[in-house]
């Protein structure tokens, strides 16, 4: 597991101590670089880099449009089950919460696909809890194969999985999988998972060799920030991406900026938040441009877990994928109801609205993956 061993490797002390030292000097050297080193990164989410934020943003929307266009992919996460058998408190799923849980059946998820479809999404984003006996392979085997002909892109952000688990799904047509690591601190990590396979540290943080190894088209990472040292957690996320554009070139990398937010029917969710400094706005706004001049390649996200104010903000700034109007129950789109989110969400504004405001960011937005599955099979095949 190259890329986890290398993760592993790395002082958390001494990273968040290089980031504390940095100057106004080091800043400027890492905005004028056209090839930044990790330390020019933690420069540049450093609070050195405040008073540059400017010329970081002006800079980052350059290079996105010069490497990505004028163009917003758009996605929608279908969330499939609420079930999990992990204790996590920072989450609205968490195996105690006495809530109702609901995992869809075939036929629901058909009427899920069917309403996505009619708001005009073609990317979707399959999302459960963790809980691997009542939803694991099979379910997500025969999810795929029933959805795989309607959809152009299939995403899935689920439990861990073995290797041998991507490759079959991935024979059923799945494109991308994201797993995020929540925080690159064991000791935090622990503080805050603390029943369930989910505590396991190192198998979720090897789930992205995996799923490079299977071959899987893009892996999707992040840091939940909030939970650890967000600047820190930023830096490790960074050199996560790059480590997995180095070891699996064939697999695009996608990153997200998810900040803790209080989440729905989790009487101990507030614990996640007492005493931790989260990024502000402006604090996300400095990571979205350092990302973009550190890794010209990678996919940038942003969910509506941020306001719509502060989407319309960055949106030409460095992201490169938005998903909108979004529902994080279980069939929230043909079927909504009041029942319990995963977590709260900030830009409720209809697809329209969004579009709108992409338009007049001078954006396009984009429906539809550029190349279908069964073309990506036959240029992996060539390729083998």
């Amino acid at each position: 597991m190259k890329v986890a061993q290398a993760l592993l490797q790395q002082d958390l002390a001494h990273i968040a101590m290089s980031i504390n030292s940095k100057t106004a000097k080091d800043v400027e050297r890492a905005i004028r670089s056209d090839a930044p080193t990790f330390d020019d990164f933690m420069a540049l989410i450093s609070s050195a880099a405040a008073p540059y934020l400017e010329v970081m943003a002006h800079r980052a929307k350059a290079l996105t449009r010069h490497r990505f266009g004028n163009t917003m992919q758009l996605f929608l996460p279908l969330y499939l089950s609420n079930l999990c058998a992990n204790e996590c408190t920072y989450c609205g799923f968490t195996m105690s919460n006495k809530i109702k849980r609901k995992t869809l059946t075939k036929s629901e998820v058909l009427s899920e696909i069917s309403a996505i479809r009619d708001m005009g999404f073609s990317q979707v984003l399959l999302v459960t809890g963790e809980h691997e006996t009542k939803v694991g392979i099979e379910y997500f085997e025969q999810t795929l194969r029933a959805i795989r002909d309607k959809v152009s892109y299939l995403m899935m952000e689920v439990q861990p999985l073995k290797r041998s688990q991507y490759e079959t799904l991935k024979q059923c047509g799945l494109d991308a999988v994201l797993v995020y690591q929540e925080t690159y601190s064991p000791q935090h990590y622990a503080t805050y998972h603390t029943r369930g396979k989910k505590q396991d540290f190192l198998w979720r943080l090897e789930a992205t060799d995996r799923i490079g190894q299977a071959g899987i088209d893009k892996i999707g990472i992040g840091a939940l920030l909030g939970l650890g040292d967000w600047r820190v957690d930023s830096a490790m996320t960074a050199l996560h991406g790059k480590l997995l554009q180095q070891h699996y070139w064939q697999s695009r990398v996608s990153i997200a900026f998810p900040r803790l937010r209080s989440c729905e029917g989790n009487s101990t969710g507030g614990n996640a938040l007492t005493n931790r400094k989260l990024p502000n706005e402006k604090d996300l706004l400095q990571l979205i441009c350092a990302h973009r001049l550190f890794n010209r390649e990678a996919e940038l996200s942003l969910s509506t877990r941020e306001s719509a104010a502060f989407r319309d903000g960055v949106m030409s700034l460095g992201i490169t994928s938005m998903s909108a109007a979004s529902q994080t129950q279980p069939g929230g789109y043909s079927a909504p109801s009041k029942a319990l989110n995963q977590f709260d969400i900030d830009d409720n504004r209809s697809v329209s609205d969004v579009v709108n405001a992409l338009s007049l960011n001078g954006l396009e937005p984009v429906w539809k993956d550029w190349m279908p599955f069964e073309d990506r099979q036959i240029n992996a095949n060539m390729t083998t």
